[in-house]
């Protein structure tokens, strides 16, 4: 997973602004909405055993391990529109998408093609 320039600067600004010291940014995916599944985000205080802790310009990201096979190859973005700000998935994994784009279908990679990052 990687972060264009956008998104790592307004991950930055938004974890400056906690009022307790953050080990980064947690990423997953959940099954909800019209899709099937949807993006996650949270705040991370700690990393946990499992998680893929990748560092990407100078932002930490925690990929939650359930959702790490779901999530290879995405690049997050950070976009501003006329009336709405929000954070972009382009997933590699994604085979559609809901109309109102909250949820998304993800095919997950093949297993046998990862390798973790160390």
């Amino acid at each position: 997973m990687t972060l264009t320039d956008r998104a790592a600067d307004r991950v930055r600004s938004i974890i400056s602004r906690s009022d307790k010291p953050l080990a980064g940014l947690r990423i997953g995916v959940k099954t909800g909405g019209c899709a099937g599944m949807e993006y996650t985000m949270d705040y991370a205080e700690a990393a946990g055993p499992a998680d893929e802790v990748i560092e990407d310009k100078g932002v930490k990201v925690l990929i939650d391990p359930k959702a790490i096979l779901y999530l290879l190859g995405t690049e997050m973005d950070f976009v501003t529109e006329k009336m709405s700000q929000r954070f972009v998935f382009n997933n590699p994994n994604q085979t559609s998408a809901c109309g109102c784009g909250e949820s998304v279908a993800i095919t997950p990679a093949v297993p046998d093609t990862y390798v973790p990052a160390r």
